[in-house]
């Protein structure tokens, strides 16, 4: 299964790493054609506006939301949790509008707030070990969103459909089951088609 990571900022090349660990394999998407050649895409960490602002250039907007509307699986980690969510706390428009969720970013703090941590996080069997970096937190969510996993009563990562998001970086350490997880979310939706 072939799984991309959006490579216009931020973690790529760890995240290809991670796909591959868990039995996939991981593309740098580049240009909006590279989408019909995946079976899920990545949003990963970096700077939401940044990220915002090259998926408008690039003309991924549309294309992201058509990709996801086929039932296709986008997860969002850390910044491309924020470009997922409907809504945002603050100021910043919205990006792809596709979860049903407020985002609020940074909302762990600035750098040196930064900390790792396990997570208990449903459908993997043992906990999760996770990188927050600058992380931003999931403050409400739709009827429809499975909340996945909370940390101090804050959630953390949530699931709706084939939607996946996730506050923290999970591509930073070498416990890859998240990336698992989403491969078989990819390969359910494969079978579907």
């Amino acid at each position: 299964m072939r799984i991309g990571v959006l490579a216009l900022q931020g973690a790529v090349a760890e995240h290809i790493r991670s796909i591959g660990l868990a039995g996939g394999e991981g593309v740098a998407v580049k240009t909006v054609e590279q989408l019909k050649e995946i079976g899920g895409l990545i949003l990963p960490g970096g700077e939401s506006t940044t990220i915002g602002k090259l998926m408008r250039k690039y003309g991924f907007i549309d294309a992201i939301r058509e990709f996801a509307g086929e039932g296709k699986p986008v997860f969002g980690t850390c910044a491309g949790m924020i470009v997922l969510a409907d809504k945002l706390e603050g100021a910043e428009e919205p990006h792809l509008r596709l979860m049903d969720m407020t985002v609020a970013r940074n909302a762990f703090g600035r750098q040196r707030e930064s900390f790792e941590t396990d997570l208990d996080v449903k459908g993997i069997d043992t906990p999760l070990r996770a990188v927050f970096i600058r992380a931003p937190l999931i403050k409400e969510v739709g009827s429809d969103v499975d909340v996945l996993c909370s940390y101090k009563d804050e959630i953390v990562t949530a699931r709706q459909g084939n939607l996946l998001a996730c506050s923290y970086h999970p591509e930073l350490t070498d416990d890859y089951r998240l990336h698992e997880y989403f491969l078989k979310m990819a390969e359910e939706a494969a079978a579907k088609h």
